[in-house]
């Protein structure tokens, strides 16, 4: 399994020429604001603040790029479907995000993560259509795992499937940034979508 030994911040962008000119693999994180982005970075980086966590939801505004053992890119996407941001921003950050997982070569896939204590939401179910749309490869991630016994995982699991219309099979990756829970297996997927 992959070991991360190098992470660190490279730049923030809003257009493809302000990207990173490495022609080295990418993975995108994306899901909505507050579903604990920043918190599963640093968690599977193994730092306390490479990606900065906020209370207030909606903060990240730019497409943000980390380098990765000095080999790929985990790149951090704004997170979508937050209130209170403006609808001339909203529509700025879907032009932003669809032209960086439209036209990036260097892409090779994107972790959506949910909440695993909410039913995911349209603007979920649209990424996900999205991405299946433009074959780009997804790994599922229900995040905050630890917030629920793990009695009520399965129902909890179920509804995301049903809402999402997964396959029965599709296997979800159940993390939680406060024990570490679903590390091992997130970065197994990743390695596997950098090495494809």
């Amino acid at each position: 399994m992959m070991r991360i030994k190098k992470a660190e911040f490279i730049k923030s962008a809003l257009k493809p020429e302000h990207y990173p000119q490495e022609v080295i693999p990418e993975v995108a994180f994306s899901g909505r604001s507050n579903v604990g982005k920043s918190s599963m970075f640093n968690q599977l980086v193994g730092q306390k603040s490479l990606a900065r966590v906020s209370r207030q939801p909606g903060r990240t505004q730019t497409i943000n790029f980390f380098l990765v053992n000095n080999s790929f890119h985990m790149v951090d996407l704004p997170g979508y479907g937050f209130a209170k941001v403006p609808l001339k921003v909203k529509a700025q950050w879907g032009k932003m995000m669809e032209t960086y997982l439209g036209k990036r070569q260097q892409l090779r896939g994107v972790v959506l993560l949910l909440d695993i204590r909410h039913k995911p939401t349209g603007d979920d179910r649209q990424m996900l259509d999205w991405l299946i749309d433009n074959k780009l490869p997804v790994i599922v991630v229900a995040t905050k795992s630890d917030k629920i016994s793990k009695g009520r995982r399965q129902h909890h699991l179920a509804v995301i499937k049903k809402e999402l219309a997964l396959s029965p099979e599709q296997q979800i990756v159940q993390f939680s940034s406060q024990t570490g829970e679903g590390k091992e297996l997130l970065l197994s997927g990743v390695e596997a979508l950098i090495n494809e």
